[in-house]
């Protein structure tokens, strides 16, 4: 095996050699991205594992010996599992070389886990007899990665523990932050939150974090749609989870999205798309490609069965809800609605697997609306390391025709970092907007009983009338006075002050975008 002396567009640092995936993308002029590569030192270092310069560098009692079998053992042992570059460098090495390692070590963990991963990523048989070695090995070490109870291949010894299958398969590794997040059961927090309040005005704060949800997954888009569509939307999130989604359901549910839109083609793309700008001649400049549209049915159908896996396994409900949404969003397999039907897809799984309390839609759009560059940003972290393995050419019509298989670039993919940006958002609507909608209304009922029990008017004026003193700092603006509130002597609106100040005197001073209409 050549040592390698570059590797495309990272320098490699200076006395030390790349190993693992890195040694072998280089060796066999993979196409795939390198997203966390790693080299051995020429001599000792005071840590075993240092980062620099975008590299894992390890310490040389780890080099591994220079060959395939040494440095895919160094991936397999040390690295986050890479299902794309498995599947493009098992086909580019041929069955060869993984049997010669099962029969020099027929026993051996890594030649099997090995064998295992390369029937079934090509779908492929290798000239061996079955495994009699009689200690089972996991696919996944269940320490490092979330994993499900999978199925047992006995012509391995190999328990697949993966979240997904050869046609769609997240990696989602168990990082502090995730472990800590699941293990603090937030579905049961929210439970217990709403438990405790009247069932009322949970049915109203539900209402309107569903009313906050749907208008701010529009804003995402830019779009403000008129009441009746975002009415529509608004029945379409609130039934999440009660149909079983597939193909159909999702083909159904872009109907509704795209309604009224005629210069939008409804059902699954029949051509390329893109995400992006346009040059001053009109024609396409990619920040990401969509899947083939050849490509989307498979990519879908994997996706949703990688899905109930995940579910029938048990698999936390956030991780299983990344994996599908942003599954979903990365394919891109409709010419519009993509994005809403993403953030659907997060409330579906949710909803399904009862993680959300019954008739209560967390407002997650609300939280990535406010955290809208965040939200950018990890879709361009996952999606930007793609392009540059995506041959296009221009269309006539200005969009884009793939030119080469690029279906593996959205089957296989690492979703730790996307798992823990959704579950930072879902924790937040647990945490502080559930709780601060029925505190806002739990205040807002105390001071209408209040004022209505002291000064007669119909009751959306004194909806309006709290409203309006909120809005203004806890004060009756002069205009209010003059107009609307006129009938009101100063002794009244003094009295309407103060109550409010009380009924609001734990709540804090951000007035809720939803409060005009309780």
């Amino acid at each position: 095996m050549t040592r390698i002396t570059d590797l495309k567009d990272l320098p490699i640092l200076p006395q030390t050699s790349p190993v693992g995936i890195a040694a072998l993308v280089a060796q066999y002029g993979l196409a795939v991205p390198v997203a966390d590569p790693c080299a051995v030192s020429e001599k000792s270092v005071f840590n075993s594992v240092r980062t620099e310069d975008g590299w894992r560098v390890f310490d040389r009692k780890y080099a591994p010996e220079h060959n395939f079998k040494g440095h895919l053992t160094f991936a397999l042992r040390h690295e986050t599992l890479d299902l794309l570059f498995l599947k493009k460098l098992f086909a580019a090495v041929g069955p060869e070389p993984i049997a010669e390692m099962v029969r020099n070590e027929p026993a051996g963990q890594i030649g099997r886990r090995a064998w295992y991963l390369y029937e079934m990523l090509l779908d492929q048989r290798i000239d061996l007899e079955d495994s009699t070695s009689k200690v089972y090995v996991d696919v996944l070490d269940s320490k490092r990665y979330f994993t499900t109870p999978g199925s047992v291949s006995g012509r391995h010894r190999v328990r697949d523990n993966l979240l997904g299958t050869r046609d769609f398969c997240p990696i989602i590794r168990r990082t502090p932050e995730l472990e800590e997040f699941v293990g603090s059961k937030w579905d049961e927090q929210a439970r217990q939150c709403v438990g405790r309040i009247n069932p009322a005005i949970v049915a109203r704060a539900a209402s309107f974090m569903l009313l906050a949800d749907s208008q701010a997954s529009y804003q995402i888009e830019g779009e403000r749609p008129p009441r009746n569509r975002l009415e529509r939307w608004m029945r379409v999130v609130s039934q999440a989870g009660n149909r079983p989604i597939d193909i159909e359901e999702l083909v159904r549910l872009q109907a509704i999205v795209v309604e009224g839109d005629h210069f939008i083609t409804p059902g699954l793309r029949q051509e390329g798309g893109f995400i992006g700008e346009r040059d001053w001649d009109n024609n396409p400049v990619p920040e990401f490609v969509s899947a083939r549209h050849e490509d989307v049915p498979a990519l879908l159908q994997g996706m949703l069965e990688a899905s109930e896996r995940m579910g029938e396994a048990g698999v936390d409900p956030v991780l299983q809800a990344t994996a599908l949404s942003f599954g979903f969003v990365f394919t891109h397999p409709f010419e519009d609605g993509n994005g809403r039907l993403h953030r659907l897809l997060m409330h579906a799984v949710l909803a399904e697997r009862r993680f959300t309390p019954p008739g209560v839609t967390f407002p997650i759009s609300t939280v990535l609306l406010d955290k809208q560059d965040e939200y950018a940003q990890r879709l361009r972290a996952f999606s930007r390391p793609l392009l540059p393995f995506i041959d296009w050419v221009p269309t006539e019509k200005k969009n884009v025709r793939v030119t080469n298989d690029t279906a593996d670039l959205y089957r296989y993919g690492d979703y730790t970092e996307l798992a823990g940006f959704l579950y930072r958002c879902v924790v937040k609507t647990i945490s502080h907007d559930l709780p601060r909608e029925i505190a806002y209304l739990k205040a807002y009922d105390a001071a209408k009983e209040a004022i209505s029990s002291n000064i007669e008017m119909p009751d959306n004026t004194l909806s309006l009338l709290i409203n309006f003193v909120r809005q203004n700092g806890g004060k009756l603006s002069k205009r209010r006075r003059e107009n609307e509130f006129a009938p009101l002597s100063d002794h009244d609106v003094t009295f309407v002050e103060d109550v409010i100040a009380d009924a609001f005197a734990d709540h804090d001073d951000t007035f809720p975008a939803n409060a005009l209409a309780p």
